[in-house]
């Protein structure tokens, strides 16, 4: 249980109202230079977050619960007000005087919302006697419409009230090791877990950076789903790789790591300083290609490429709780026509009989499966051959000879992944 200040809180409220009225990422709003927690002190900062996810994340149902407060919905600032208040009440464990009181704070300091002070204050009281079980009994809150009929023609309504469910759950930390060997050290150390795969997992909320071996470079943080397109690739030292899409650089550092010859392209100069920044705290020093892939020409072939390709995004909304809320519908096609082009290109930058992992943070096959049957129909690339009982995952979870699906619902008792599609190419 973490107490939050009120310039948090009003941090939290902050942030929300950018979701939900300007469609603006939660990342996006948090790193503005001019954005609604920039002069919030770095702990607030981290709270406000924090907060913001959460009641993102629970909204539908905190809303229900307030529905039944509530003789009229109030403007959306008192309302935001009252989600926080309801999420830090019910579901933090937070003692209801100091979330209501910041609540009332937060309405009367805007002259639109000062007179719902009174309102405020009577339900979030009411909120004081409610808690976690309160939501249980709750139906799972859905995904909007598009975004749950594709992945309901995929995977069957079933499955999709599990990754549902998987999205309420808040997602541990996950970390990768500069030297793998060193896990079961490096878990004790952090009080961590060592997952099938080798990442290492924090189920308590931690400052991260004031951990041991943050500064001195042992490890990054990365969900244990993300770390696994690079695992397919087996021992690469001493390969010329490139890292296609390469921000914010979890698998740049995992190729450094791995004694590879690394490589690392992406479009934008802010998220390539982001990937500067991070290797550079890992005594790593790849290469660095700010560029458009499609204009873009190695000065030699590649033995090895990893295309993380732009994609919706769907496998990680439960560490994105804000995307449903910005990108309520789907609108692939663009996507899935760079995804292709992207694709084909690399291929031409591969060596005969180099190997290429294709992967995309995405629930939606037209994404995965459905790109990679079309990029080996007849083309430059085949898939391998793999076994993901190899990598500590499920043997289940391959969906052809080359290429494994994971998804949220996976791993439900050690805390859920990212969903994630990746597939092991040849050249031919």
């Amino acid at each position: 249980m973490t107490t939050a200040t009120i310039s948090a809180r009003f941090g939290a409220v902050a942030l929300i109202h950018a979701v939900l009225m300007d469609k603006q990422m939660l990342g996006d709003a948090i790193s503005r230079e001019d954005g609604p927690i920039s002069k919030l002190a770095p702990p607030d900062r981290a709270r406000a977050q924090s907060l913001a996810a959460l009641t993102l994340r629970h909204m539908p149902r905190l809303d229900a619960i307030l529905d039944g407060f509530l003789e009229h919905k109030p403007p959306l600032r008192a309302l935001n007000a009252l989600r926080v208040c309801a999420a830090e009440i019910v579901l933090d464990g937070i003692p209801a005087h100091g979330a209501v009181n910041a609540a009332v704070e937060i309405v009367r300091g805007s002259t639109k919302t000062k007179h719902l002070g009174g309102m405020v204050n009577a339900v979030g009281r009411k909120l004081g006697s409610l808690d976690v079980d309160s939501l249980q009994d709750l139906p799972v809150p859905q995904l909007p419409k598009a975004l749950r009929g594709a992945m309901v023609k995929a995977y069957g309504e079933e499955s999709m009230v599990a990754i549902e469910r998987a999205h309420l759950e808040r997602p541990p930390f996950d970390l990768s090791l500069k030297d793998i060997r060193k896990a079961q050290q490096w878990a004790e150390t952090l009080g961590a877990e060592v997952l099938p795969t080798g990442s290492l997992r924090l189920r308590k909320s931690v400052q991260i950076s004031a951990m041991q071996g943050y500064e001195s470079g042992d490890w990054w943080v990365q969900d244990a789903a993300a770390a696994m397109p690079v695992r397919l690739l087996g021992d690469i030292k001493g390969k010329r790789v490139l890292d296609l899409c390469a921000a914010p650089g979890g698998k740049t550092m995992q190729l450094c790591a791995a004694g590879a010859d690394v490589t690392a392209l992406d479009l934008s100069p802010e998220r390539m300083h982001r990937v500067m920044e991070n290797t550079r705290r890992m005594g790593f020093k790849p290469r660095m290609e700010v560029a458009n892939a499609m204009d873009w020409e190695p000065d030699a072939p590649f033995d090895v490429i990893l295309l993380d390709a732009p994609c919706s995004a769907t496998g990680t909304i439960r560490r994105h709780p804000d995307l449903p809320y910005v990108r309520p519908t789907l609108d692939l096609k663009p996507l899935l026509n760079l995804q292709q082009a992207m694709m084909q290109r690399a291929a031409g930058w591969l060596k005969a009989g180099g190997q290429m992992v294709y992967a995309t943070c995405s629930l939606i096959p037209a994404e995965g499966e459905r790109q990679i049957a079309r990029a080996v129909d007849g083309g430059a690339l085949e898939e391998a051959s793999l076994d993901p009982a190899t990598f500590g995952l499920d043997p289940a979870w391959a969906v052809s000879t080359g290429a494994i699906r994971l998804r949220p619902d996976y791993w439900s008792d050690l805390g859920g992944m990212d969903g994630f599609y990746m597939a092991l190419l040849n050249k031919r």
